[in-house]
């Protein structure tokens, strides 16, 4: 039998709260709706960060931010820019590159945002074929950053740039065209498409194509999210008129929540907080994966699952495994997925790690969320701080955080912050170096992709 086929569709800072099968009532989203009714709704399923470029880098390596140096910027900012001297190490092994031993067609199709320089993207990490932005889709440049070397935000194929200004308009139509003809010329042989799409993005105004705008109850947000949910019924209609349905696993999530906008569109409820920090609204995503025969319809999950268990987990499914040479902090979550075995997280004894930027602000282990004590914490972007004290939520049944309860919990804050020291020792804390950070990639002198 041929190995399964994989598709990880992700967005660029959706909320947990945006879809219909999640809450909600503003966007139609009958696709991704009937995706989780045929499939297995995660609702304790996180995102390593609350910005794109960390959150993006777990994804590739199965590892945390800090692990692979990728936490900040080559200016320690929060993320990526253009002409960037550092980017995802070429010594990192990712999905594409464990699936391409085994025969794999592999392909990225979206927003990358792990280095533009050519030894960081795609095609130097296992990806046969790229098309797509290098970067974030607000990244345009202004006068003042177009002097300094920010080119016009390029659309690559493979290395080489296409368009340049891309016509943002048609990024989620023309990522949905390719990997359905990526689909249709790998159909007799086992593939893996990473869709991460550019939608809803980091602008006050998400884009749409002509036929979605001014569609939506939303506005242009409604809009993109209507969008990339007819996006994936292409993809689906398109494995089921090949015959592919039932050896596909398809995966849905976002990299980190709706962020804070002025009027509110997305939606984190019923969370707390928004994208760009360490709150539940930030880093708790909806994901849901469906494989028709395998994975059992309407199911739904609450063990803590990360995007750092997609790499082992496709190896597994694929017949191979994870590295080996390497600390890989993501686990096989096939029990969890197939209902069989233990089917507890690894990450309820290991604890699970918020950090913002360079800080560890939280930790997890069970129902438990413990909000760290710290003297100076890093409360935004630009690296404001306050003193904070300990807060403690049971975020399984308390999943708004309404009931602060370290008082009444002395053993579990004890044990929380334990785990919080041991991850400072291995992965580091501010200006503390962790004792198995790994170096991310680095050139001195970065040119820009232009046309």
């Amino acid at each position: 039998m041929q190995k399964p086929n994989f598709i990880v569709i992700f967005a660029d800072n959706l909320g947990y709260g945006d879809f219909g099968c999640y809450g909600s009532t503003q966007h139609r989203t009958p696709v991704i709706d009937q995706m989780c009714t045929e499939g297995l709704k995660f609702t304790s399923f996180y995102s390593t960060s609350g910005v794109c470029t960390p959150s993006r880098a777990s994804m590739m390596t199965g590892c945390y931010p800090r692990r692979v140096n990728l936490h900040v910027d080559d200016k320690e900012a929060a993320v990526l820019r253009p002409v960037a001297r550092k980017g995802l190490s070429p010594q990192e092994i990712t999905p594409a590159r464990l699936l391409k031993q085994e025969g794999y067609a592999t392909a990225c199709i979206g927003k990358w945002h792990l280095g533009d320089q050519i030894p960081f993207l795609p095609n130097n990490h296992g990806f046969d074929y790229f098309y797509g932005i290098p970067y974030s889709e607000d990244m345009i440049p202004s006068d003042a950053e177009a002097r300094k070397g920010w080119p016009p935000l390029p659309l690559l194929r493979n290395e080489d740039v296409i368009e340049a200004p891309v016509n943002r308009n048609y990024l989620t139509k023309s990522y949905t065209e390719e990997c359905v003809r990526f689909i249709t010329e790998n159909k007799d042989r086992p593939f893996y498409i990473y869709l991460p799409h550019a939608m809803p993005g980091s602008t006050s105004r998400p884009f749409a194509s002509p036929d979605f705008q001014h569609q939506s109850a939303n506005g242009p947000y409604g809009d993109c999210v209507e969008e990339m949910d007819w996006s994936t019924g292409e993809i689906l209609t398109t494995l089921k008129k090949l015959g592919l349905d039932e050896n596909t696993l398809v995966i849905w999530t976002s990299d980190n929540g709706a962020v804070r906008r002025n009027p509110p569109q997305g939606s984190n409820a019923p969370l707390k907080g928004y994208g760009y920090d360490t709150t539940e609204g930030a880093q708790r995503m909806p994901c849901i994966m469906r494989w028709p025969g395998r994975i059992a319809p309407g199911t739904v999950t609450d063990e803590l699952t990360s995007t750092m268990d997609i790499l082992p987990t496709l190896a597994r499914l694929a017949g191979t495994c994870e590295p080996q040479d390497r600390i890989i902090d993501g686990n096989d979550i096939r029990p969890i997925m197939f209902a069989e075995g233990d089917t507890s997280s690894a990450y309820d004894e290991a604890g699970f790690f918020y950090y913002h930027v360079h800080q560890l602000q939280a930790v997890r282990s069970g129902p438990w969320k413990l909000y760290l004590p710290l003297q100076k914490r890093l409360r935004n972007l630009r690296g404001d701080g306050e003193r904070t004290g300990a807060q403690l939520y049971d975020v399984r049944n308390d999943i708004a955080e309404t009931q602060e309860v370290s008082a009444d919990n002395p053993a579990v804050v004890q044990r929380l912050m334990a785990l919080a020291e041991n991850a400072r020792k291995d992965l580091g804390d501010l200006d503390l170096e962790g004792a198995n950070q790994r170096p991310a990639g680095w050139i001195d002198a970065p040119t820009p992709r232009v046309m």
